[in-house]
């Protein structure tokens, strides 16, 4: 009881606390406990990766390797086309350099020939008889221009027949036209300058004159199922109701 009482005090009154008990009751410093490590969060469960499609490491079936087949076999058979296409087009185009290579050439020789076909043209023929240098000059024109028009025609370059024949824009060249009514209208009455072709091409267009003015080309035959002489009933139709009405303005 005294000892009690001695430890409580005065009368029992309680004992002041030490400094030590009282820096435990009021705790770590504030600087210590900011400074404190903070407790590590309880991790999450991490996110579990996005699992494979089902059946994504299956073998393709049936049906897939053959449309896989299928795709491929057009794909060969496309390319092969290709390879036979390029490959005539490349045959195409070296036969045409072998045959209308000369075809620049040719056209600046057809002046040529003009020429010597002017010169020879030029000489009345009595001259010749009673001049024997001009006799010899005319033949050895006349021998180049034949050998020239046989060269020619080892390159397949052929002259245009347009006298007499009707006139085409795609071989020929209209000049002029000329008043002839005894030829039909459109015909070639006159050539100028004769044309070539080069093989299946044309070289040079012949420069002609048409005749103007003749009778015009027959008319086509009567369209089918149409029956003969219908379209003279129909005129005489027409000039009798043309006199019909003439007589009532009479």
């Amino acid at each position: 009881m005294n000892d009690q009482k001695n430890r409580n005090g005065n009368g029992g009154a309680p004992a002041e606390e030490t400094p030590a008990e009282e820096a435990a009751a009021e705790g770590p410093p504030e600087d210590i406990r900011d400074d404190a490590p903070a407790e590590p969060e309880p991790a999450g469960e991490e996110e579990a990766p996005e699992s494979d499609t089902p059946g994504s490491d299956a073998p393709p079936t049936y049906e897939e390797l053959l449309s896989d087949v299928a795709s491929l076999k057009d794909q060969l058979l496309r390319a092969l086309a290709e390879t036979e296409n390029v490959r005539r087009r490349a045959e195409r185009d070296k036969a045409d350099l072998s045959k209308y290579a000369v075809a620049n050439f040719a056209r600046e020789v057809l002046g040529v020939a003009d020429n010597l076909r002017r010169a020879i043209d030029a000489v009345d023929p009595n001259a010749v008889e009673g001049n024997e240098d001009l006799r010899n000059l005319h033949v050895g024109i006349e021998m180049t221009r034949k050998a020239l028009e046989a060269s020619y025609e080892r390159f397949g370059i052929k002259p245009i027949e347009a006298m007499g024949e009707k006139f085409d824009h795609n071989f020929h060249q209209a000049m002029f036209e000329i008043e002839d009514p005894d030829q039909p209208e459109g015909v070639v009455v006159q050539e100028i300058q004769t044309g070539y072709m080069i093989h299946d091409r044309l070289l040079r267009p012949a420069m002609v004159g048409v005749s103007k003015g003749g009778p015009k080309p027959e008319a086509g035959p009567e369209p089918a199922g149409a029956e003969p002489g219908a379209a003279d009933e129909e005129g005489a139709k027409e000039d009798t109701g043309g006199a019909a009405e003439a007589d009532k303005e009479a």
